[in-house]
């Protein structure tokens, strides 16, 4: 598989780590000698001109012509193996070291013939073959102490590889199609969490002269077939004759963050202004526009390279991957930054280093849920190359040892890219596979339930003002339930008032509608038990405050809280209410001219005057909440209606199927509301 990735390509030897000290020559023909000596120096005598690239091919030609006048001389066989290493082409490297070793067994003391084959064989799938020159390394008594953790890496890679192989995964990928696949490459997908949305990277003929290839960014949609349109470039201000790539998007689709690189001359593409040789980039779509990009607030970028950042569904973390600026080994590493009240971004910290290995680490996703991060490493026990992994974060803030998605989701090939639904259960990614559109396409598949998120749904809807219906900028607060922490936050668009937030399904959510100048309006998803891949549709009517003639008397509508909660014929606040209860408070102490009538209701069975005694126990219970809370009592009231005032009535519950639970609209009757009053 052959994965195209935003970054500065270094190229190296597979095996870097294994370098070997030369002895003294075992042939006496000065021939050989001289051939062998001139071969050393080959690769960067006839370096390419433009690119600097050393040429390896002119220095095997000369050790082929140094063998053929001494076939004993080890040395250049040697050095022949790591020249067909460093062309990649790695069965001629392995067949010249293990001549190497046949001519003189004793060459390698340190062990680094053996490390060498080991991880050759690793590469081409070579998994038994690997596991023994492991084995001979590591018995080695003499075996060289640097080169010790990369051959244990190999071992418990081939052993884990062996294993894949004997236990196979379910694959069976999908390729998504003319709307988004051509015969360009296409790769880095990002969607949407209504899955409706596909934001991807494909490679096109570039226009400046400077470069022959460039990447710009793509746009399909779900039609109503189930098949994804034909794509769309992204807007001028967003794809230029720069690079464009790996991008994500929020969970609405309407901010996207994505890397741009300089060129040699220090230009990132059209206003935009970088710090290092990789910045990312922020822009923003309100309406059907796009705006930006800017280089990202904060304290993300650097003089480093950042690139493949994944945002989480809220907004408010961000995921990347950050190399060093000059490392020749291309080494890279994930970290996250936090953004801070001001919108801009915090210091980044590197996750850490049971998952950040010596090795690469990228192609970070974090998925919708907030806990579940797949990533590509170099790093980690698999199949040889790149493969993909998966951590989840716990309720204690730490992150799982990453698991290997197993065989044949990873292969001997470097494997990248990765993204997953919202539902948890599709996974895509790009693939160079027999059967494409040609080069890389982008692909679905069917994920093994071990390596799954946690299914995420989300509600959509629109914010408008209920008189004028005109579309609001509301602000979403979410809150777990179980413990008053505030999970997402995120805002409806300020041209068409729609919005789409993400809800994974165990939990149990407070959500808080404000905007300035109207009354806050509150929802409750009770999620932690459900199993529906259902997603919910809510429009948000916001009312602002009305101080009423003083003659009428009249109340005006009622505000349902939605998040107070009181245990059976009990009127003791449950400690669930504190979140919507405090958020009122708080809104109550700006808004200091709004008086209130707390009121209770209960359903209508029981005894009446029961239920009206409770009712007013409860609408009490609220009102010394809030006095607590600071609010004054010369401010409110609060009064128990019973059963006289039903949402659904007693003839209309009579009416619902018996097949049907009616405790629903008995539950729509037991609320406890608010109402302005003079």
């Amino acid at each position: 598989m052959r994965i195209y990735i935003l970054l500065i390509l270094i190229s190296g030897s597979l095996l870097n780590a294994c370098a070997q000290v030369q002895m003294n020559y075992s042939t006496k023909s000065k021939k050989a000698i001289k051939l062998f000596e001139k071969a050393r120096n080959a690769p960067s005598q006839f370096a390419d001109e433009n690119t600097g690239q050393p040429n390896y091919s002119e220095g095997i030609k000369l050790l082929k012509q140094a063998v053929g006048k001494a076939p004993d001389f080890w040395e250049a066989q040697l050095l022949m193996g790591e020249f067909y290493e460093y062309n990649n082409d790695y069965p001629s490297a392995i067949r010249h070291y293990e001549i190497a070793l046949a001519l003189n067994p004793m060459h390698s003391s340190s062990g680094a013939t053996f490390c060498y084959l080991a991880n050759l064989h690793l590469a081409i799938g070579n998994y038994a073959e690997s596991l023994k020159f492991c084995n001979i390394f590591l018995k080695n008594q003499n075996a060289s102490q640097r080169l010790s953790p990369q051959v244990y890496l190999m071992k418990r890679s081939a052993e884990f590889a062996i294993h894949a192989l004997a236990n196979p995964k379910e694959f069976d990928p999908i390729n998504l199609g003319p709307g988004v696949n051509t015969a360009r490459p296409e790769y880095y997908p990002a969607l949407t969490v209504d899955g409706q949305t596909l934001l991807f990277t494909r490679l096109l003929e570039s226009k400046n002269i400077d470069f022959k290839e460039q990447e710009d960014f793509f746009v399909s949609n779900k039609n109503t077939s189930g098949n994804w349109s034909t794509s769309i470039p992204m807007p001028r201000n967003i794809n230029t004759s720069s690079n464009e790539g790996a991008p994500t998007l929020s969970a609405d689709g309407r901010s996207l963050v994505f890397v741009a690189c300089s060129d040699q001359t220090g230009y990132y593409g059209t206003n935009r202004q970088g710090r290092g040789s990789c910045d990312l980039f922020y822009a923003k779509k309100i309406g059907r526009k796009w705006y930006g990009p800017i280089n990202l607030p904060g304290y993300v970028n650097s003089s480093n390279w950042e690139s493949q950042p994944s945002l989480s569904a809220d907004g408010k973390t961000l995921y990347f991957v950050r190399g060093r600026k000059g490392d020749r080994t291309n080494n890279s590493d994930i970290y996250v930054s936090e953004l801070q009240e001001d919108g801009s971004w915090g210091a980044a910290k590197a996750l850490p280093d049971y998952i950040n290995t010596p090795n690469t680490e990228e192609s970070v996703h974090i998925h919708p849920d907030g806990r579940t991060l797949y990533f590509a490493s170099k790093g980690h026990p698999g199949m040889g190359g790149s493969d993909l992994y998966v951590t989840r974060k716990g309720i204690n803030g730490k992150w799982s040892v990453p698991e290997n998605l197993g065989y044949p989701i990873n292969t001997k090939y470097d494997e990248n890219s990765l993204m997953v639904s919202a539902e948890g259960d599709i996974a895509y990614f790009a693939s160079d596979r027999k059967g494409g559109f040609g080069d890389l396409d982008i692909y679905s598949f069917v994920l093994p339930k071990e390596s799954r998120a946690i299914r995420t749904v989300y509600f959509d809807g629109f914010v408008f003002d209920k008189e004028s219906k005109e579309p609001l900028q509301g602000k979403f607060e979410l809150f777990d339930v179980s413990n008053g922490h505030e999970i997402i936050v995120s805002e409806a668009d300020e041209a068409t008032g729609t919005f789409m937030v993400p809800l994974p399904l165990d939990r149990n959510y407070v959500i808080s509608v404000s905007h300035e100048g109207y009354h806050p309006f509150s929802l409750n998803f009770d999620l932690s038990n459900n199993q529906s891949t259902d997603s919910y549709h809510v429009d948000i009517p916001m009312t602002r405050p009305m101080l009423v003639a003083k003659d009428t008397h009249e109340l005006t509508d009622d505000h349902i809280f939605k998040n107070v909660f009181f245990d059976l014929n009990k009127s003791i606040l449950r400690k669930e209410s504190r979140i919507e209860l405090n958020l009122f408070a708080e809104y109550l102490k700006k808004n200091t001219e709004i008086k209130i009538e707390l009121g209770g209701h209960t359903d209508s069975r029981g005894n009446e005057e029961s239920n009206i005694s409770l009712s007013k126990a409860r609408a009490g219970a609220v009102f010394e909440f809030l006095v607590t809370k600071g609010v004054s009592s010369q401010r409110m009231t609060f009064v128990g209606y019973g059963s006289s005032k039903p949402i659904v009535t007693d003839e209309q519950i009579k009416k619902i199927p018996e097949a049907i639970d009616k405790e629903a609209a008995h539950q729509q009757n037991r609320r406890t509301v608010w109402r302005e009053t003079l």
